[in-house]
C-alpha cells in the first residue's frame, strides 16, 4: 500500500538503526523484511512525473507487501535541504531521502553504506561517471544509490536558426541524431567567436555570472576545460596557477559578449532569456526547452541540445547528480535497499525518463540509449545528445576535485563566477587571485 503526501511530513519518533546485506534475489517476498517504509522524494517540476515514480513504488510495495508513505518535498525555498538537515539533527524522520550533489558527503556517518547495492548495479548497468563517484563514494563507502530523478546535464541548448545565421554553425550537423558528434572544430575559440557574432546580432549567449547553481556550473565547466583547479584533491590551494590564469582570462573575454546584467542572473534568468527569443544559446538541462514548448513553441522548434566546447584539458559538461539515501536510524533499511534495486532497473529508469520528457538522467553507462531522447519533439531528436551517449565529454561539477567540505563552500559561495566578474570589471588578475585564495583559506579555517 502506498500513501502519498505533497507537503513536508512531520518527523516521527524512533532512532533504531537497521541494515542488512544485499542478496541476489531482492524481489522475492521474504528476501527483505516487510513492514512500513517512509520516503522523502524531490518534488518534480514536470507535471505527471511524480505519478510515475509513485506508480513504480506502488508496484514494488504491492509485490513486497510493504506499506509505503511518500512525501514529495519541493526544493523551492530550500525545503528539501532543510528537511534533510532537520532529520539529521533529530536522528528521526524518513527512512529514505533524495539528496543532491554535495549533501551525501555532508552526512557520511549517518547514511547506510550502499556498496552491496551499487557495486552489483555497476556490473549490471555499466559504470557511473567520475562525478557520481566523487560525490557519492567517500572513503570507499557508497553513501547512496545514484538516482535517475532530478539528475541532469547543464550543457548548451542552442537556437538552430540563430547559430546558423549569425555564427555560421550548424548544430544539427555537428551533433546529428543517431550518430556520434562531428565536433572536432567545436572548441573554446569557436565558442568565443560564436558568442561575439551572436552578441553583435542582439542574440547574446545567455550564460549567467551570478552565484546560484546555473552560473556556478557553467563557470566550473570552463575552468575544468583549462585544467584549472582552485583546490586540488589533497586540499592544497592552487588558485595561483597558470591554468587558473588562462581560464580567468578566457572567461573575461567571453563575458564581454554576454548580457550586461549577467552578474545579477539567478537560475530562472537563462530560462527566460531562451523563452523570450533573445538568446542564441543557454547552458541548461531541457527544462527551458520544455517551458518554451508551452509558452513559445516557435522558439522550441529551433532548440538543439548538444555538447560543450573543448578546451586545452578536454571537453567537460556541468553535471548535477541526485542520490537516494537511507539514514542509519531508518527502521526499515532492508526494505529501502530492495526498493532502490527495483528503481535502478532499466525498465524503471526508462519510465522515469519518459515521464520527465527526457529531463531526468540515469547515471549508468548503459542507460543513455532510451527512445525518449531520440523521439522527443520539437524538433525530433532535439535531446538525442543530451545524455552524452557517446561519452563525448566528461561530466563534471564545479570545485572538484577539492575535498568535499571545501568544494561545497567554493560551489555554494560562487567563487568562480565572482572571480570572473571581479576581473572583468577591471580588477588586476593577481588581485583577483589573492581574493579567491583568502576566501578559500577562510573556508578551511571554518
Amino acid at each position: 500500500m502506498v500513501s502519498r503526501k505533497v507537503s513536508r511530513r512531520r518527523f516521527v519518533a524512533g532512532t533504531t538503526a537497521a541494515s542488512t546485506a544485499f542478496v541476489a534475489a531482492p524481489f522475492v517476498r521474504g528476501a527483505y523484511a516487510a513492514g512500513k517504509l517512509s520516503l522523502g522524494l524531490w518534488d518534480h517540476w514536470v507535471p505527471g512525473a511524480n505519478k510515475t515514480s509513485e506508480a513504480l513504488i506502488r508496484e514494488w510495495a504491492d509485490k513486497e507487501k510493504v506499506e509505503v508513505t511518500i512525501d514529495y518535498i519541493t526544493s523551492q525555498g530550500n525545503k528539501l535541504l532543510l528537511t534533510i538537515a532537520a532529520e539529521a539533527q533529530a536522528k528521526s524522520g524518513h527512512d529514505m531521502l533524495s539528496m543532491a550533489h554535495w549533501l551525501p558527503a555532508r552526512y557520511p556517518d549517518q547514511l547506510v553504506a550502499m556498496n552491496d547495492i551499487v557495486e552489483p548495479l555497476i556490473k549490471q548497468n555499466g559504470a557511473v561517471n567520475g562525478t557520481v563517484e566523487y560525490l557519492g563514494k567517500v572513503n570507499g563507502k557508497w553513501l547512496g544509490v545514484p538516482c535517475t530523478i532530478g539528475s541532469q546535464i547543464k550543457g548548451p541548448c542552442s537556437r538552430i536558426d540563430l547559430m546558423k545565421q549569425y555564427a555560421g554553425i550548424d548544430v544539427q550537423a555537428m551533433y546529428p541524431v543517431g550518430a556520434p558528434p562531428k565536433a572536432d572544430a567545436w572548441t573554446l575559440d569557436a565558442f568565443l567567436k560564436a558568442a561575439e557574432a551572436c552578441q553583435k546580432a542582439n542574440h547574446a549567449f545567455g550564460i549567467g555570472l551570478g552565484t546560484t547553481s546555473d552560473s556556478v556550473d557553467s563557470a566550473g565547466a570552463f575552468f575544468h576545460s583549462f585544467g584549472a583547479e582552485l583546490v586540488n584533491a589533497k586540499g592544497d590551494i592552487t588558485v595561483k596557477s597558470d591554468n587558473v590564469r588562462k581560464a580567468l582570462d578566457y572567461c573575461k573575454r567571453l563575458t564581454a559578449f554576454l548580457p550586461e546584467d549577467a552578474p545579477s542572473w539567478d537560475d530562472a534568468s537563462n530560462n527566460k532569456w531562451l523563452v523570450s527569443g533573445r538568446g542564441a544559446m543557454i547552458m541548461n538541462p531541457p527544462s527551458a526547452w520544455a517551458v518554451a514548448k508551452r509558452d513559445a513553441p516557435k522558439v522550441a522548434e529551433q532548440c538543439w541540445t548538444h555538447g560543450f566546447p573543448s578546451g586545452p584539458d578536454g571537453r567537460f559538461a556541468p553535471f548535477i547528480p541526485f542520490f537516494w539515501n537511507v539514514w542509519t536510524f531508518s527502521k526499515n533499511a532492508s526494505a529501502a535497499k530492495s526498493l532502490l534495486v527495483f528503481l535502478s532497473q532499466r525498465s524503471s529508469a526508462e519510465k522515469l525518463v519518459a515521464a520527465s520528457g527526457g529531463y531526468d538522467l540515469p547515471a549508468w553507462e548503459k542507460f543513455t540509449d532510451f527512445n525518449t531522447w531520440a523521439e522527443e519533439v520539437p524538433p525530433k531528436g532535439t535531446l538525442f545528445h543530451y545524455p552524452n551517449p557517446y561519452n563525448h565529454q566528461k561530466l563534471s561539477i564545479a570545485a572538484a576535485p577539492a575535498p568535499h567540505k571545501i568544494a561545497e563552500q567554493i560551489y555554494t559561495q560562487g567563487i568562480m563566477p565572482q572571480m570572473i566578474v571581479r576581473h572583468y570589471k577591471g580588477e588586476a588578475m593577481e588581485k583577483t587571485l589573492d581574493w579567491a585564495s583568502r576566501e578559500i583559506e577562510g573556508f578551511m579555517r571554518n
